[in-house]
């Protein structure tokens, strides 16, 4: 797999007011994020507008939806809601697809949509993506993919593959959902942008905050010192390192933070851009 550039996003749900908002969509390009990701969720600012929103406030930051649950709106909805932000945006959206994390029944449930089995859900991402490839101006596909079908779909439809992996994952199990994902892709393999999602980064184990508890599933002193890929601590030196490594060995080259550690990731940001 072809090293790739370094990439960073900035996972954000909500703010308090437009205004905040904005203010922080120039703050995170202001730090040298590249992308402003929303996810999609009832608990959080709708994506499509909170986006143009976002776009409006920047001049370079990329916007994208960190993913888009598919059984909630038509191929067509998509495609019309991608095609205008495109526009809007001058080119600097970037759609994130996925079948639903746990829990996605509910909000599907919540605005009349039809949450479906696995299988249904799996085609309306390929469908979804059919429709935006058709647009004049189509812009880059995430797809979120953990398990072997929705990897397969990625490895041959998607530019860039959000690897779905659990929060206690370590490097191993990394290692071979990668390979598993480089067999799918075949001659797709150097084309494919691999990204990674970071839940906390802390200057050392002792220092994550308690309420991450809950993301992770145990204490994030614990699962941080288990080897888990998703909470980096160290100093932003050694961060970086651990990041290029990655790089080298799994071919990450895109990773998102959670909003709330986004001043301290900038910190490791700005050393991988020297």
């Amino acid at each position: 797999m072809t090293e790739r550039e370094f990439r960073f996003g900035v996972v954000v749900g909500r703010t308090p007011s437009g205004t905040g908002w904005a203010g922080l969509a120039r703050r995170a390009e202001e730090l040298g994020f590249d992308t402003l990701l929303v996810p999609d969720t009832r608990n959080t600012l709708a994506p499509f507008p909170a986006l143009a929103a976002a776009a409006a406030a920047t001049t370079t930051l990329h916007v994208g939806t960190y993913v888009l649950s598919v059984p909630n709106r038509t191929p067509g909805l998509v495609a019309w809601e991608s095609e205008t932000l495109q526009q809007l945006s001058d080119g600097r959206f970037e759609l994130g697809l996925g079948g639903g994390r746990p829990g996605a029944e509910n909000d599907a449930a919540a605005v009349g949509a039809d949450f479906g089995s696995p299988a249904d859900r799996l085609e309306r991402v390929a469908d979804v993506i059919d429709a935006v490839r058709k647009l004049d101006r189509a812009p880059r596909v995430l797809v979120a993919a953990g398990r072997p079908r929705m990897l397969r779909l990625a490895a041959e439809r998607a530019d860039t593959v959000a690897l779905g992996l659990p929060p206690k994952t370590t490097e191993p199990e990394l290692a071979r959902t990668v390979e598993a994902l480089r067999a799918a892709a075949g001659d797709r393999v150097a084309d494919l942008e691999l990204h990674l999602n970071v839940a906390a980064v802390a200057a050392d184990t002792s220092s994550f905050p308690a309420y991450l508890e809950r993301m992770v599933g145990g204490s994030p002193r614990e699962v941080a010192e288990s080897g888990a890929i998703t909470l980096l601590a160290g100093s932003p030196e050694q961060i970086a390192d651990t990041l290029c490594r990655r790089r080298e060995e799994f071919g990450v080259s895109y990773l998102g933070v959670n909003g709330q550690f986004m001043e301290q990731f900038a910190e490791v940001i700005q050393v991988l851009k020297k």
